[in-house]
C-alpha cells in the first residue's frame, strides 16, 4: 500500500529536484529516502524520475503524481489541525438534551457562560423525558444529558452531581395553607396533588418527596407542562409541588397564588451525565462548572412570588 511517507517523499524529490536536499526536507536519511521512493515506483509499476551522478529529472508520471501527493498530504494535514484544535478546544459541537423541568429554567442563565467559557464550541439543546433522553445517549444520537434523579441508569453512563433542588408548595391565596410560610409532611399527608403526567420524573419525585409518607395525586388531571399546572392552581382547582429552580427560574412571577417553602423533603439531585466512553470529560466537566454557576446565580436572584 502507497504510504503518506512515500508521498511526502515524492513531493520533496520534486521541489527540491535532489535526493540529498529532499532527504534533509523529509528529516531522514538519503538512502531512507530513496529507498522510499524505490518502493513506491515499484508498488505503482512506474518510474517517478530519472537518476543521474549530477542530477534528478522528474518524468511526466513523477510530475503529476507529486502534485496529487502534495493535495494528499494537505488534506491529512488539515485533518490533523481539526483533531488539534479538538483536543485543545473540546468538541466544535455538543448535542445536549435536557427534561422540561431543568432546561427552560437553566439554560437560559447557563448559555452566555457557555459561550464564554467554549467559545469554539455549539450547543445543540434537545427537550424530552428522561427515558428517550438516556436512550438517545446510549445510542449516540446526544452526547451530553441534563436530568434529575433518582433515576435507574445504565452502567455505561457517568454522571456529575450539579445540585439539589427542593420543592415549594404552590396554593390558591385563600387556600387553608395559603398563608403558611412553611409546609411539612403533615401538611401534605391528607391533601391530593395536582402533578405531571405519567413519564416525566419529577411526577415520581414529588409522589416520593416525603420519606415513609405515600402523597396522593389528584388523578382527575394531570398536566404536561408545569406551566399548565400552575394555571390550575390559580383557578383554584387544587395544589401541586413546584421546584424551586423553576420558581427562581420565574415560573410562577404574574401568577395569584401563594408559595409555601416545603421543609423536609427529598429533593431531587439535578446531574450531568454522559457515556464513559466519551473522549470529552474534560469539557463536560468544565460545562458542569458552568450550570452549578447558572443555578447559584439564579438563586440569588430568583424569589417567590
Amino acid at each position: 500500500m502507497t504510504t503518506l511517507r512515500q508521498l511526502r517523499f515524492l513531493a520533496a524529490l520534486d521541489d527540491t529536484r535532489n535526493f540529498f536536499r529532499a532527504a534533509e526536507a523529509c528529516h531522514v536519511t538519503q538512502s531512507t529516502l530513496s529507498t522510499g521512493l524505490k518502493e513506491l515506483e515499484e508498488r505503482l509499476s512506474i518510474k517517478v524520475a530519472e537518476r543521474t551522478k549530477q542530477s534528478v529529472l522528474m518524468t511526466a508520471i513523477g510530475q503529476d503524481l507529486a502534485e496529487r501527493a502534495r493535495h494528499v498530504l494537505a488534506e491529512v494535514q488539515d485533518l490533523e489541525d481539526r483533531a488539534h484544535r479538538e483536543r485543545v478546544a473540546g468538541a466544535s459541537a455538543i448535542r445536549l438534551g435536557t427534561i422540561p423541568t431543568v432546561g427552560p429554567f437553566l439554560m437560559p442563565r447557563a448559555m452566555p457562560l457557555l459561550r464564554r467559557a467554549h467559545p469554539e464550541t455549539k450547543f445543540y439543546l434537545r427537550e424530552e423525558l428522561t427515558e428517550p433522553l438516556v436512550a438517545g445517549l446510549m445510542d449516540g444520537r446526544l452526547d451530553l444529558l441534563l436530568i434529575a434523579l433518582p433515576h435507574a441508569l445504565p452502567a455505561q453512563i457517568e454522571t456529575e452531581p450539579l445540585f439539589s433542588d427542593g420543592y415549594w408548595l404552590a396554593t390558591p391565596k385563600d387556600h387553608p395553607l395559603g398563608n403558611s410560610e412553611t409546609v411539612g409532611a403533615d401538611d401534605l399527608s391528607d391533601r391530593q396533588l395536582l402533578l405531571l403526567e405519567r413519564g416525566h420524573c419529577l411526577q415520581r419525585h414529588a409522589l416520593s418527596s416525603f420519606s415513609g409518607i405515600n402523597l396522593d395525586e389528584d388523578e382527575s388531571f394531570s398536566a404536561t407542562s408545569l406551566s399548565t399546572l400552575i394555571a390550575m392552581v390559580q383557578e383554584d382547582l387544587g395544589i401541586t409541588l413546584l421546584p424551586k429552580l423553576a420558581v427562581d427560574g420565574g415560573i410562577s412571577k404574574g401568577h395569584n397564588l401563594h408559595l409555601g417553602d416545603v421543609l423536609g423533603a427529598c429533593p431531587r439531585d439535578v446531574v450531568l451525565a454522559w457515556r464513559k466512553s466519551s473522549p470529552n470529560e474534560a469539557l463536560f466537566l468544565s460545562v458542569a462548572e458552568c450550570l452549578k454557576k447558572a443555578r447559584s446565580d439564579l438563586e440569588r436572584s430568583g424569589a417567590p412570588t
